[in-house]
């Protein structure tokens, strides 16, 4: 069978199609596995018998159920479950509240002309810069002052702070790139500016409001420097009752009990993620057409 003149090059174009596939599926795989284990570690750790914590086999072995028994069990003081529903309660606040505030400003920055505008987005954007340990101090005089130290207030209100600049940094990037002209489109069919907003542009903002809202809650969900000082034993957060975590034996550090709470704690985490997933994908494939 005769050959043509470009079958080299196309052989050479094959390969380099071969070898950039073989180098994304190797990269990912490295991602995947330096990502993957810790949590893979943590839950061997949380499966293993205690007098069996410090073996280096990378299977579990010696497993047992006592540990998780050990992270709920409110006899050694630690409340996990008390703390789950502590940390759900403020990360759904604060992600509910950083949105429905987030979301105006972000349209505000993106649609709206008005003086300053640019320096305003600086100081949202400069207030995620500040370090929060120089925070704790004041807050904590705040709190105590006005009588709301060891309340869900005090975790809520510092929480939304740092929810909102990110909140609004990637929502006015995504207000930005929607064209004019569907708005436009919407006010001359007869829409208000509020429906035009309700209609077209917050289903087509439906996929950066899903992103920001993980986003959101997971920083919420993961706050622990300011809990630490400001919440108190009926409002701690899963962050700092961990910290807090007894063994089941004395002057002993419960390191398999942390493991089997953590493990316990991400769960939500991982769910929400998939749950969300294929909406977000979904909303993302579907663009302008929709």
């Amino acid at each position: 069978m005769a050959t043509g003149p470009d079958s080299a090059p196309k052989r050479r174009a094959r390969n380099r199609a071969r070898w950039a596939s073989i180098r994304t599926y190797v990269s990912a795989a490295v991602i995947f596995l330096w990502c993957m284990a810790p949590f893979y570690w943590m839950m061997v750790t949380a499966f293993r018998e205690v007098q069996y914590t410090f073996e280096m086999t990378l299977w579990p072995t010696h497993p047992t159920l006592n540990n998780f028994v050990t992270a709920f069990s409110e006899e050694l003081g630690n409340h996990l479950g008390r703390a789950l529903f502590n940390s759900l309660f403020i990360g759904v606040c604060v992600t509910v509240i950083g949105l429905a505030a987030g979301v105006f400003a972000a349209y505000a920055l993106a649609r709206m002309e008005f003086p300053y505008k640019f320096m305003v987005l600086g100081v949202i954007l400069g207030a995620s810069m500040f370090p929060g340990v120089a925070l704790v101090t004041p807050l904590f005089q705040l709190f105590t002052d006005i009588g709301w130290m060891g309340t869900y207030q005090a975790l809520i209100i510092p929480s939304i702070s740092f929810v909102l600049p990110l909140t609004v940094y990637v929502l006015t990037s995504f207000f930005r790139e929607m064209p004019w002209e569907l708005e436009e489109a919407a006010r001359i069919d007869g829409c208000t500016k509020s429906q035009a907003f309700r209609k077209i542009i917050m289903p087509l903002a439906a996929p950066a409001v899903f992103t920001t809202a993980i986003l959101a809650f997971i920083a919420s969900w993961n706050e622990y420097l300011l809990a630490s000082q400001l919440a108190s034993d009926a409002t701690q957060p899963v962050t700092v009752a961990i910290a807090s975590f007894a063994g089941s034996q004395p002057h002993q550090e419960p390191y398999t009990a942390v493991m089997a709470a953590g493990t316990v704690v991400t769960i939500p985490l991982v769910i929400m993620v998939l749950i969300f997933q294929r909406k977000i994908v979904a909303g993302l494939t579907a663009g302008g057409v929709k």
